[in-house]
């Protein structure tokens, strides 16, 4: 309790809160642009919705990858801010700049075999036009992705996080316009449907990254970093380090989103009672789960700050400050969902059986909010350290090799229960196999630290 009152603590906490805010506000507001996609969708037909539902998942592993090869920036940059290197920001940031459009433009070349890539999974003829269009609207946007993902995260790593928020704000807005125009056509614009979606998608990323580059070259904050000022041709071996330390998150946010998405195609056998019930539960836990996840971002970039500065001690009170903070995060988000179940089921459905599923899995999905916590706050502290291959070796294990098994024995068997257990072994799956994951990235940044310590 004494070290928690210290001073360095108490610095360390409201440091990582002044991060983490606008970080909040801006992952919030990205997943609303989803939901804006959905909903708008929707109105125009059922068809329409499920196209740009099934578009989506079709895009968002691409999504992923970028951004999970973006993550690499921040704990490059915090360090050499650390240091006090200001004159090496521009040529790291500009060679993670080159690696990530090149990765932009391999990701485009799929554009001309989109009709193949989603008839690979069998649909009606209407779903399939819009599924195929919309996909193929949203590959333009691709390279101004990808450049939007370079910049926000050179702002971040060096601390700015205030943009993001706004940017992403203006981005909401202009989606909203944008679906409007284009799913129902307004004057000499043609109504495009689902498919609309997708050009408002396209132009809502140019639009957040002109945003982020605008700011980026007037910001007096960035202005002595010099970003733009001299061109550094493209060098092998720092874009070889990116994609080093990137890789391995972007294969971590891949196994999140195809664990998730496997489970759900698990439970179809069940009905879609037990589909939906789980969907609502999943829906309301990944918005919960932008809490920690916000905060998780704001603690790699305070450790690789204070790992630049070669201070390994006041590292460690970050992540100490950072996971005091997550734990009393999560009692309030597992408590708010505990109290007020029934009513976040009622934003959902009306449907009396949906809702009575729905309500037990969000006891489950209260419970895990802890063990989540503390995985995504231990992963990003791994990422401050530079030290993310073990990061996605530890998160393999624990989704693919002790979780997804676990909730397939519970939930499809009777191995160990007298019935299958249906959605709630599943969910029981995911809390051991967070649970798994939080004590092995837990013990894995101890690790580190000792090492530093003892290094120092």
């Amino acid at each position: 309790m004494k070290n928690m009152l210290s001073p360095r603590f108490v610095l360390e906490s409201r440091r990582l809160i002044s991060l983490a805010w606008p970080l909040l506000i801006a992952q919030i507001t990205q997943m609303l642009m989803g939901v804006v996609d959905t909903i708008m969708a929707g109105h125009y037909s059922a068809t329409d919705m499920a196209a740009v539902a099934l578009g989506f998942s079709i895009i968002i592993p691409l999504q992923c990858f970028i951004q999970g090869v973006a993550l690499a920036i921040p704990p490059i940059l915090s360090r050499l801010h650390g240091k006090g290197h200001s004159d090496q920001v521009a040529h790291a940031a500009q060679q993670a700049g080159y690696l990530l459009f090149a990765i932009s433009l391999l990701v485009l070349l799929i554009w001309p075999f989109t009709p193949q890539l989603v008839a690979l999974f069998p649909m009606e003829e209407a779903l399939y036009t819009i599924t195929v269009d919309y996909v193929q609207f949203v590959l333009l946007s691709m390279p101004g992705f990808a450049l939007y993902q370079w910049l926000r995260n050179y702002c971040e790593g060096l601390g700015t996080t205030k943009p993001t928020m706004a940017i992403t704000l203006i981005g909401l807005g202009c989606n909203v316009i944008g679906n409007y125009l284009f799913i129902y056509g307004v004057g000499p614009i043609p109504a495009f449907g689902g498919a609309g979606c997708g050009i408002s998608t396209t132009i809502v990323i140019y639009t957040m990254f002109f945003a982020s580059l605008v700011y980026v070259s007037v910001s007096r904050r960035l202005t002595r970093y010099g970003l733009f000022n001299r061109l550094h041709l493209p060098a092998v071996t720092p874009i070889w380090r990116t994609f080093k330390l990137g890789l391995p998150v972007a294969m971590t946010l891949l196994f999140e989103v195809t664990l998730f998405a496997v489970v759900a195609l698990m439970l179809a056998p069940f009905g879609a009672t037990t589909v939906a019930a789980h969907q609502i539960a999943l829906n309301f836990s990944a918005i919960m789960f932008m809490c920690p996840l916000s905060l998780g971002m704001a603690l790699s970039i305070r450790v690789g700050y204070r790992m630049g500065q070669k201070n390994p001690a006041q590292a460690k009170t970050v992540v100490k400050a950072g996971l005091a903070i997550g734990m009393c995060v999560a009692t309030l988000t597992a408590s708010f969902t505990l109290l007020a179940k029934s009513t976040i089921i009622a934003l959902y459905t009306q449907d009396e059986t949906v809702f009575a599923l729905a309500n037990a899995l969000l006891i489950y999905a209260a419970i895990f909010q802890f063990s989540d916590a503390i995985q995504v706050l231990s992963a990003n502290a791994l990422r401050g350290y530079k030290d993310t291959t073990s990061m996605f070796i530890i998160t393999f294990i624990a989704y693919w090799l002790v979780g997804l098994p676990t909730g397939l024995i519970l939930g499809r068997t009777d191995w160990l229960t007298d019935e299958p257990l249906s959605a709630a072994g599943f969910w029981i799956g995911i809390i051991v196999g967070l649970s798994c994951a939080a004590i092995l990235l837990g013990s894995r940044v101890i690790y580190i630290q000792r090492r530093h310590g003892s290094s120092s």
